[in-house]
Formats: structure tokens, C-alpha cells, sequence
């Protein structure tokens, strides 16, 4: 298994980083960049208190380095130069950039990388599991080894990419981490500074951080605020940049805005309440499945800007992707035959069973209107009563959480990063929110478990395989699709896709080494 275990579990030395992938235009950089937001707020911006979806993530990255991070082509040295992998026991060790300093000055050293460690195991974060860290050992000021309990194949993107290193001497008298959201929470290593952060307006107004150890940030001031017209405000010039619907790229690519789009590394999904009958029953999912043309979905909803979902979550783009042997072609009949199977008879008001009528609430958030009546006209054509109840994103994740719900209509990114997003969002931080009580059959626990201590990539991919196809058969959540989303810029930031996400998949395009000096290397001199 040699150059597969090197390749993945990063064994191979990394003495020289990677300069940003774009280079800078012709034109002078700009003084000021603004970057517009349809959702506006996403949490304090700080590592323990941001929101935990992918863009609250975002915010914080510039404020926060880790020790390693990713540009277009795979990882390169962040806070650690360099770094090296030893099998036995499984221990990586990282060396840190000597240069690197705290926002208020003060050095970064090992001390704090072993302080935040300790700090995470005993104040949980959904977005990092150190758990499989069973020692850390400080070997000098700015060397720190990393020992393992076992192999741990995702280490690099989920723990050494995605781990905000936190500045020791602030946070250690720090109780509860959540609600430290004072101005020196957002003390970090990043290359920028936090000058202003208003809630009300979505506002996160960002100064570069001028002793930056890999150079002052080209860009002066950066800022991400929330706008109710993404093509208004891109026109406008109130906006630098912004994701935009698909059916506003050509205009704006005629107006000489650069525009782009990204592989599907996210999906909406739809969520079952399995702590209800009949959600609980996969014939009841499999006869929704089966009432669902998503091909027609895609076209219909997103006007044909995105691939019909997999049954097994990840997909085509993904290098982990299989196609599930269990696929459900759109066949209304079949769905009518899975209900009568539970039980239920058609009656003029809908399916009745025992004398109750199935009536059921399908939630979803202002983005998703479309699909939701979409869905609730396909489901309608086989009897089913649907009534939707439209929240926002907090409301809809809370009463998911709670199991307070019939069907809710959500998504999430993280699908071309590292497999392990099925762990998290099945078993793992965020199945509260994706999974609805689900209950794991043993033999899927197993094969989740397996294929974070397998580090071969041959036969990791056979237990992602016969995951998705785990996925696909029972059906836990449905998969309606994966959207081709877009951005708009002016062009004065070499903007670009990360390699499987952002961290640990996030997907989107605003990675902070787009806006370091050019030239600038990562590695040591």
C-alpha cells in the first residue's frame, strides 16, 4: 500500500509552499473590497461563537490562521512551514513559521497550539473533533508533536486545516467560550484585523493585519455586508463581488464582470422526522422518492442550473464519488403501492389510516420556495397532504434539532473535501440538524468508523462506496439535488476555488490567500 498511505496521510515532507494560484491584475489592487451577502448575519466572528454553517466559518478565516490551509491545488503551510507524519505510533509534527505573531503582538509559539488542543477537548466545537489527538508534546518553541490514539485518515483537512489556532494567553481564563464576544475574542494570526462588526447590517469590516507573517494583504480593507439585490448591488458598484442567481451570469459577464461557477459540493436535501410515523418507515421515504421527478425538479426550480442528487450524498464531482446500485426512478404508482403497504387507504381527503387522515408540514426557509411547492404539488398527485411553513435558517435548524417537525427542506456543503462530511452529518456534530433521530444500523456505524482509521486509498474507497450504498438503500434523508451556484466580481481580486473546499469542504470562493502579495511563498525562506 507504500505511495497510497504516503500520498494520503501526508508522510511526504512539505518544504515549500504554493503561491496563490491567480496572479494580480494589471490594475492597482483596490483600497477598499466589499463583498455582498443575501443572508446578512453570520455570528460573531469568533472561532468558539460564529455561526456553524460554512459562511460564519468563512468570516473567521481571515481573522484566524490555521496550522495548515489549501489554495486551488491541496494543502500548504499556514502556521506550520512544514510538516512530517511517523506511523508508530501516528504522530505528526509541524514547525511553526517563527514570524508569526498575535494581532496584539504578542509571538505565536507550540504552547499555544498544545493550549488549544486542551481547550477543544474540554470546550467541543462541531466543526473540529480532536478526540483522535491522544498526546501533544511540545518540543520547543515553535515545534509541536501531534500524537495520535490510531490512524486517522482525515487528520490534515479536518484538524491541522480546519483547527483555529487560539492565542493562550486570552482565552485560557475563558469559561464559556460562546459567549465571549468581547473585541479581543477576535484576537487571532490571520491576515486581517476585525475594525467593526454590526449585526443589524450583517457587517464584518476587516483592516489587514500589517505584521502578517506572510506579508501585509494586498487589499487594505475588506468587507462583507448583507444586500437584498445581489445584480442591483453588483451594478451599483455598492458590491465588489457576490454570489449570484444563475440567470443574471450572462448580463453581468456583458457588463465585464468576471463571472464563475463551482463544482456541486453542495446539496439540498429533504429531512424526514424519524421519530414519527410513517417518516420513521423507509416505505413511506422510498414512496416520497419514488413521487419526485428530480430531473424535472432541477429544471423547474433552478431553471436547469444543477444535477439531480445522488441517493448516497456525495456527488459526481467528488473524487469519493460511487453510483448507489439503489436508484428511485420517478414512478407515482410505485409511491401509491409503498403507502398502501403501511396501512393507509386513498380517501377523497388524502391517505387515511385508523381513521386519521395523514396531514403533513413541510418547513422550509424563504430560498427554497420554489422546491417547497414543487414538492408539495408532486406530492399532492399521490394523495399526500402537504402544508408548508416558511422560517429562517435558526428557526428550521432549532425545530429540526428538536424533532419538532414532519419534512424540512435543507442542505449543506462539504462534499468535495474529505468523506468524512457523511460522518458528521449522519453520526457525527451535525446529524442533529440533517438527520432527524435517524438511528444507525450497526453495520453502517461500523463502515463509518472503518473508513476514518483506513488510511490505503484503494480501500477507503470501497468503504465510501458501500456507505453510499447504505445511504441510497435506506434512505435516511432524500437528496433532491446539487446546485450550480455562481459568483460575480470586478475582477481586481484573483478570486479562486479551493481544492475541495474551503477547511473542510466549505464551498465557496473567498480564500484568504487570494489576497496576499503576489509572489508571496508560504514556506520559510
Amino acid at each position: 500500500m507504500g505511495k497510497k498511505f504516503l500520498l494520503l496521510a501526508g508522510f511526504l515532507l512539505v518544504q515549500a509552499g504554493l503561491s496563490p494560484p491567480s496572479l494580480w491584475p494589471q490594475e492597482a489592487p483596490p483600497q477598499t473590497y466589499i463583498i455582498g451577502d443575501p443572508q446578512g448575519d453570520w455570528g460573531f466572528p469568533s472561532p468558539m461563537s460564529h455561526n456553524p454553517r460554512g459562511p460564519g466559518y468563512l468570516r473567521v478565516s481571515f481573522l484566524f490562521d490555521t496550522l495548515i490551509w489549501k489554495d486551488a491545488h491541496g494543502f500548504v503551510p499556514a502556521l506550520a512551514r512544514r510538516w512530517e507524519y511517523r506511523p508508530a505510533p501516528p504522530t505528526y509534527t509541524f514547525h511553526l513559521h517563527p514570524s508569526a505573531v498575535w494581532h496584539d503582538g504578542k509571538p505565536l509559539t507550540a504552547s499555544d497550539v498544545a493550549f488549544t488542543i486542551d481547550y477543544l477537548k474540554r470546550h467541543p466545537h462541531p466543526w473540529v473533533d480532536v478526540r483522535p489527538i491522544r498526546q501533544v508534546e511540545v518540543a520547543g518553541p515553535h515545534t509541536v508533536r501531534l500524537v495520535l490514539d490510531r490512524p486517522y485518515a482525515p487528520f490534515l483537512e479536518e484538524i491541522a486545516g480546519t483547527m483555529f489556532i487560539l492565542p493562550r494567553h486570552i482565552w485560557q481564563d475563558i469559561q464559556d467560550p460562546a459567549r465571549f464576544q468581547e473585541p479581543r475574542a477576535t484576537v487571532g494570526s490571520g491576515p486581517y484585523k476585525l475594525a467593526e462588526y454590526r449585526r443589524e447590517l450583517g457587517l464584518y469590516r476587516f483592516v489587514a493585519f500589517e505584521q502578517y507573517y506572510r506579508g501585509k494583504p494586498v487589499v487594505p480593507e475588506l468587507s462583507f455586508v448583507h444586500v437584498g439585490n445581489e445584480l442591483l448591488a453588483l451594478k451599483g458598484k455598492a458590491v465588489q463581488a457576490a454570489a449570484i442567481p444563475p440567470e443574471a451570469a450572462s448580463e453581468l459577464k456583458a457588463l465585464g464582470f468576471t463571472v464563475a461557477s463551482q463544482p456541486h459540493f453542495w446539496c439540498l436535501k429533504l429531512l424526514f422526522n424519524h421519530g414519527r410515523f410513517p417518516m420513521q418507515e423507509l416505505a413511506f421515504r422510498r414512496a416520497v422518492a419514488r413521487a419526485v421527478d428530480l430531473r424535472d425538479l432541477v429544471s423547474q426550480t433552478v431553471r436547469g442550473h444543477g444535477l439531480p442528487a445522488s441517493p448516497g450524498l456525495l456527488p459526481p464531482d467528488s473524487p469519493w464519488y460511487h453510483p448507489p446500485a439503489t436508484q428511485y426512478l420517478f414512478d407515482p404508482r410505485a409511491s401509491r403501492e409503498l403507502l398502501a403497504s403501511l396501512g393507509y387507504r386513498p380517501t377523497p381527503e388524502g391517505w387515511e389510516r385508523h381513521g386519521q387522515t395523514l396531514d403533513l408540514e413541510l418547513l422550509t426557509v424563504p430560498g427554497y420556495a420554489r422546491v417547497a411547492e414543487y414538492l408539495k404539488k408532486s406530492l399532492q398527485e399521490i394523495g399526500l397532504r402537504v402544508r408548508l411553513r416558511q422560517v429562517d435558517y435558526t428557526v428550521l435548524d432549532q425545530r429540526v434539532k428538536a424533532q419538532n417537525f414532519d419534512l424540512a427542506l435543507s442542505g449543506h456543503g462539504g462534499l468535495g473535501g474529505d468523506p468524512k462530511i457523511i460522518n458528521d452529518v449522519v453520526a457525527g456534530p451535525f446529524a442533529a440538524e440533517f438527520l432527524g433521530g435517524y438511528r444507525l444500523p450497526p453495520e453502517l456505524a461500523r463502515l463509518l468508523t472503518d473508513q476514518l482509521l483506513t488510511l490505503d486509498v484503494a480501500q477507503r474507497r470501497q468503504l465510501v462506496a458501500r456507505i453510499q450504498e447504505w445511504l441510497a438503500r435506506e434512505l435516511p434523508t432524500l437528496p433532491l439535488y446539487f446546485p450550480t451556484q455562481y459568483i460575480a466580481h470586478d475582477g481586481r481580486v484573483p478570486w479562486f476555488f479551493t481544492h475541495g473546499g474551503i477547511a473542510k469542504g466549505i464551498p465557496l470562493y473567498f480564500n484568504k490567500l487570494a489576497l496576499l502579495p503576489p509572489g508571496n511563498s508560504l514556506s520559510s525562506p
